[in-house]
């Protein structure tokens, strides 16, 4: 099963990509943690994605698509994965579809998980309490940049999605339980 989360930052994707994980042996591709390591790690991309994330933008989609594709070649991805937070325009959507052919892979589902913008920056700012700020993006200001660009440019994935009929909406606002609960009645 191959499955995308799809929702604004803070909606709760990496928190519900671990529990499809241990819930069915997906491999959860998070294109964050992804980009992180590399910052992490100061690999060129890294230090490229460095600047361009802490702004709140979207790294170039050639070096999301690359991480993507290389990542998708790895032997423990073949019994399905969690793309969480991938593709986050429709150009990235397109490419992906295309890349799943490629490599004779399909999407299952699409799961959208709705929050509105007002309980996202609360959860935003408990999370960074909580981890001490580590994540730079962990903060409002960020979080109202990475929010406008969410709703211009990933929104728009939910007519993309719904018009090939994967799209399955869960309410992201509801307690982790009720909305991992949800999530495991839209793919059944």
């Amino acid at each position: 099963m191959n499955i995308i989360l799809l929702g604004p930052p803070g909606a709760g994707k990496g928190t519900q990509a671990l529990r499809l994980v241990a819930n069915h042996g997906l491999i959860q591709l998070s294109t964050g943690d992804m980009l992180r390591a590399a910052v992490a790690a100061g690999s060129e991309v890294g230090l490229k994605a460095k600047a361009v994330m802490e702004a709140g933008q979207l790294v170039s989609d050639d070096i999301v698509i690359g991480v993507v594709s290389e990542r998708l070649d790895q032997p423990d991805t073949k019994n399905g994965v969690i793309f969480d937070g991938f593709p986050r325009t429709t150009a990235q959507a397109e490419a992906l579809d295309k890349l799943l052919a490629e490599k004779g892979m399909t999407l299952d589902a699409v799961v959208e998980m709705q929050v509105d913008d007002e309980l996202l920056v609360g959860r935003i700012e408990k999370r960074a309490a909580e981890t001490g700020g580590t994540r730079a993006d962990d903060n409002a200001e960020t979080l109202k940049k990475r929010l406008k660009v969410y709703h211009a440019e990933t929104a728009p994935l939910i007519d993309y999605y719904r018009g090939t009929g994967k799209l399955r909406t869960v309410d992201g606002a509801k307690s982790i339980d009720d909305v991992t609960s949800a999530i495991s009645g839209v793919l059944a």
